[in-house]
């Protein structure tokens, strides 16, 4: 492990997918350059689902044909199924995510299938990824409760994230879709899941619903976790947690990571300005406080 901390950019995809109106699909292309403009490295740019079930998302191959090539930076896109990895494909990705719940539950209302039947449907997708040299990575949701079912046992998180690796996936991304974890909670899984994989293959993805992203984030890096998600300007949020403030801000976790002496790579300057201007074009106060310290904004 190093004292650097890769940070995944997620806001112009799980950041912008709830959102209610249409963001043109011009400032989206925008708001990724500015983020790489940032030092960002990572930004995950899209999702290959049906335009049918996320509108917002529904111009994923236009998008991706604004991007930039060859600037060093990855351009991870979710895909569902074969299918939306196929058109993934045919316009130059170069990296897919994948992504199951570790909550029976919620996968049933979620994706309308089990767990099993879950993994079954992109198990083709990852055999296909690994004969056309595409990375994967792995998404688990609900690691750390459900909205339906409440308590996720711990030993099916690590179960699915074996899983996951077993099947090619290079990292494991574990996400508090609800944010109702806190430290103890975060770390604990976190070393449970190392158990089975390698700590170089685990991310982590908080949401702030309860204020408690950053104090998680705090616990796994002290775990030795040294890749995080995050969003800037604090967009995002799961529609089954009422009153969730959105995914932790990529401009608070910079600034923490900063003060505790991790390097980043990303201008903290230019991603706050980054964040304000995204927070314009949608509307609405940022969710960061940095932002709004910096900008003297109330909350």
């Amino acid at each position: 492990m190093t004292d650097h901390v890769r940070i995944v950019e997620v806001a112009a995809r799980d950041g912008l997918q709830n959102e209610p109106g249409f963001v043109a699909t011009a400032d989206k292309a925008e708001l990724i350059r500015r983020l790489a403009d940032c030092g960002l490295r990572t930004i995950e740019a899209t999702s290959f689902v049906s335009p049918k079930w996320v509108p917002q998302l529904a111009d994923a191959e236009q998008l991706f044909a604004l991007l930039p090539k060859d600037d060093g930076c990855r351009y991870p896109v979710l895909v569902p199924n074969l299918k939306g990895y196929e058109r993934a494909l045919a316009c130059g990705v170069r990296e897919v995510a994948v992504f199951a719940a570790a909550s029976e539950a919620f996968s049933m209302r979620n994706i309308n299938a089990s767990i099993d039947e879950s993994i079954a449907r992109f198990e083709p997708v990852i055999e296909r990824a690994m004969a056309d040299g595409i990375a994967v990575r792995g998404y688990i949701s609900t690691v750390l409760g459900c909205p339906y079912q409440g308590a996720v046992d711990t030993a099916d998180v690590v179960r699915l994230a074996r899983t996951l690796k077993d099947m090619g996936c290079y990292e494991i991304s574990l996400g508090d879709t609800i944010g109702v974890g806190t430290a103890h909670a975060a770390r604990a899984l976190v070393r449970a899941v190392a158990g089975e994989i390698p700590m170089e293959a685990i991310a982590v993805h908080f949401h702030d619903t309860y204020g408690q992203a950053l104090a998680n984030v705090t616990a796994c890096l002290e775990a030795g976790v040294r890749t995080v998600d995050a969003s800037v300007s604090g967009t995002g949020g799961c529609p089954y947690a009422k009153g969730a403030s959105g995914n932790l801000a990529t401009e608070d976790l910079v600034y923490a990571l900063h003060g505790m002496g991790f390097a980043t790579g990303v201008d903290l300057a230019r991603l706050v300005d980054t964040g304000a201007w995204l927070s314009r074009l949608l509307g609405r106060p940022s969710a960061s406080n940095v932002n709004r310290a910096m900008h003297h904004e109330k909350p």
